[in-house]
């Protein structure tokens, strides 16, 4: 049996999008966003506003995956995207 290791008490995972490289991006954030359980968050930070990440992630994976802006200013963006 695999136990599932929780990093975060609350459940939130922080996830810098800044320190990936652009190429790699959208698959990072998939693949950290397929790794979450319901009731867990990625708490996702960015330079700028991914709004066609956020129209992927709203056709990839429909309700499961509520947003929710947590910082909306230039230059700093903090979404959480939690499973549902």
């Amino acid at each position: 049996m695999t136990q599932h290791l929780h990093l975060s008490p609350d459940s939130i995972y922080p996830f810098d999008a800044r320190g990936v490289a652009k190429r790699f991006r959208h698959a990072a954030i998939f693949g950290a966003l397929d790794s979450l359980q319901p009731g867990e968050t990625m708490r996702f930070a960015n330079d700028h506003d991914p709004l066609p990440l956020l129209a992927q992630i709203a056709q990839r994976y429909g309700e499961r995956v509520g947003v929710e802006y947590r910082q909306r200013e230039p230059g700093a963006i903090v979404i959480d995207f939690s499973v549902r």
